[in-house]
């Protein structure tokens, strides 16, 4: 029976080297796959440590560019109404988007500036006229395209387009400030200032922040690119602002000044970061203090990171740290992560991108480190640090691990598979299948010789294929072999079926 079994685990295998199209025998080998795998899976926990990676969704702060990268999503768009084959503008309207989607921008221009001209009073003919300035700009006809897009709110204030509208309008002044246009540089220079919070707007409430900061956020940033000496001021103008509605903008604000290198980002990002009464807009200043390679910062963010008990800007904080190649930056993430009463989740940020920072100091701290802590999730959070720092002494560390037997055996098998993952000598992970006598140690090795393209991986599994004595090990083994490409791999699982 048991030879049985092990001629239909090779059968299921020998599937995957000549797989027919049916899905029948398909659906077969996954649910196979599925039984084999489910030990090995388990070693996959350990990709919950890329968790840490959520610590990048500070790159939030970027939204406050989408009034700019909205072009690009439009192109070949078409935002009107749908076809109507009894609208006389259908056709028009259609033959021009033909053009634009083709790549004819003179044409595609031609044609939508046509449509207002002729049916001034068609529901397209607000849009045709954002449509043509968008060709025109596509097509660098600068000059042309603001002219319509002067005319648009002029003459069609519902058009929906409006907000692209403003959006282009703002890219072109910026391109138009470049060649020396001082109508264009002026632009710029009104739009940027910031909107006076008045007794009007409070009693209204607070407006769209989309609507007249994204304007404004492109004109500032057209402005900055221009001339940093009098966009900084208006930054500061609308940084200094604390009431409600201006958050939104102060968030826009807080990324363009980061991107500007000036005497006085640190000091404004650091107030920011210290008294801006909005929690979204001091985490974003939080996280561009890490651009800004000083002591002073290090020093800030070590100081928020100790009496902050917001999540988000203990985040931030560490990330910002772990980008500051200050040696005082990476004594402060390292005294973090040893800190027992410091919040659990914190200290896995900490410990992640100690093990992005690759260094002896911070492989030493983290092997250290593992046999103090108690919490699983942090342990092997260290494992997986010391994974992604690689070298040889790692690696070593992890096997030792693995052989021992005092650990948990979950901690044990992480250490087994990221290990296998991050290259450790593939001689010294076969020499550990004889050495091991728990079955999940074995079953986590079979695993981890499978994810290996050495010729000697395969030599492996196909050993214990037809040495070991336990039956499940030599099933899962076959499993693995099935998945190969290699010549060999067939002709071992004939030999089994032929037995």
């Amino acid at each position: 029976m048991q030879a049985m079994q092990l001629v239909l685990a090779a059968v299921v295998a020998s599937q995957r080297l000549a797989l027919p199209p049916q899905i029948g025998p398909a659906l077969a080998q996954a649910q196979a796959a599925l039984t084999a795998m489910a030990p090995a899976v388990d070693a996959l926990d350990g990709l919950d440590a890329l968790d840490q990676l959520d610590a990048l969704d500070q790159l939030d702060a970027l939204d406050g560019l989408d009034a700019l990268d909205a072009l690009d999503a439009l192109d070949g768009g078409d935002p009107t109404v749908a076809q109507d084959d009894q609208d006389p503008t259908d056709s028009l309207w259609q033959a021009a988007r033909r053009a634009f989607n083709r790549g004819d921008y003179s044409s595609a221009a031609s044609l939508y500036a046509d449509l207002p001209r002729r049916y001034p009073n068609s529901a397209r003919a607000g849009d045709a006229l954002y449509w043509a300035a968008f060709a025109l700009y596509k097509n660098a006809d600068l000059n042309r395209a603001r002219g319509l897009l002067v005319e648009q709110p002029r003459r069609y204030p519902k058009a929906a387009t409006l907000r692209d509208g403003d959006a282009l309008l703002a890219r072109i002044q910026t391109a138009l400030a470049r060649q020396g246009d001082e109508e264009a540089g002026r632009w710029l220079a009104e739009h940027a200032q910031p909107g006076a919070d008045s007794e009007r707007t409070r009693a209204r409430g607070c407006p769209d922040e989309g609507d007249d900061d994204d304007l404004r956020i492109a004109a500032l940033n057209g402005l900055l690119q221009m001339d940093a000496a009098n966009a900084v001021p208006i930054l500061k103008r609308v940084l200094a602002r604390r009431d409600a509605c201006s958050a939104g903008m102060r968030r826009k604000a807080v990324f363009l000044l980061s991107q500007k290198r000036t005497g006085e980002t640190e000091d404004v990002l650091l107030d920011v970061a210290q008294h801006d009464p909005d929690a979204e807009v001091r985490q974003q200043a939080v996280f561009w203090l890490s651009q800004v390679p000083t002591e002073r910062a290090v020093g800030m963010l070590d100081s928020i990171l100790k009496t902050t008990s917001d999540e988000e800007l203990q985040d931030k904080a560490i990330f910002a740290l772990s980008q500051q190649r200050s040696p005082r930056a990476g004594e402060i993430l390292r005294a973090y992560a040893d800190r027992p009463g410091a919040p659990e989740k914190a200290r896995l940020k900490a410990i992640f991108w100690l093990g992005q920072r690759p260094s002896p100091e911070n492989a030493a701290f983290l092997r250290t480190l593992y046999a103090k802590l108690a919490e699983p999730d942090l342990k092997e959070k260290v494992i997986f640090s010391l994974s992604q720092m690689r070298g040889d002494e790692n690696m070593r560390w992890m096997m030792d691990l693995a052989l021992n037997e005092r650990e948990d055996i979950e901690m044990r098998k992480k250490a087994l598979f990221w290990a296998g993952q991050s290259g450790a000598n593939l001689d010294q992970l076969v020499a550990l299948y004889d050495r091991v006598q728990n079955q999940e140690m074995k079953e986590q090795l079979v695993f981890v010789y499978s994810q290996r393209r050495e010729p000697a991986a395969l030599d492996k599994l196909i050993d214990i294929a037809r040495r070991e004595q336990n039956r499940e090990l030599r099933k899962k083994a076959l499993f693995w072999i099935g998945q190969s490409h290699d010549p060999r791999a067939a002709k071992v699982l004939e030999e089994i079926i032929n037995q």
